[in-house]
């Protein structure tokens, strides 16, 4: 599996940095992943909804610590180039296909999402 495209949005804001969409394989896009720059710096918070008891569970997300790293490594890198490159409020694209590490997300497991506003893990099996 390739990520094939990552759209970042900036937004200006304290905590929220960006607003990114990935695709991959030029045919699978997941949306609405986060940019936040929490305690230890910038982290990637996967698409999640509001419970009623008001905790958050992750919609989309790897399933192995390796996955997680190819993600958030390629998010981040064309994040900081926009950001470094000062094109802020437009939207940045990376078109470029970089390939997947062996076995992503072909595991078992559970999100290992830092957590923060709107993009925690949850701890519950997956059904």
């Amino acid at each position: 599996m390739e990520i094939t495209d990552v759209k970042v949005i900036p937004v200006d804001d304290e905590k929220l940095k960006a607003f990114v969409s990935i695709v991959f394989d030029q045919c699978f896009v997941e949306t609405d992943i986060k940019i936040i720059h929490g305690p230890k710096g910038l982290f990637v918070s996967m698409p999640s909804k509001k419970r009623k008891d008001g905790t958050f569970k992750d919609i989309a997300h790897p399933l192995n610590n390796q996955m997680r790293q190819y993600l958030e490594e390629k998010i981040l890198t064309v994040y900081r180039q926009q950001v470094g490159s000062g094109a802020g409020g437009g939207q940045a694209s990376s078109g470029a296909a970089v390939g997947a590490p062996a076995g992503g997300g072909a595991t078992s497991g559970e999100s290992a999402n830092a957590g923060g506003e709107g993009g925690g893990s949850s701890t519950e099996p997956h059904s």
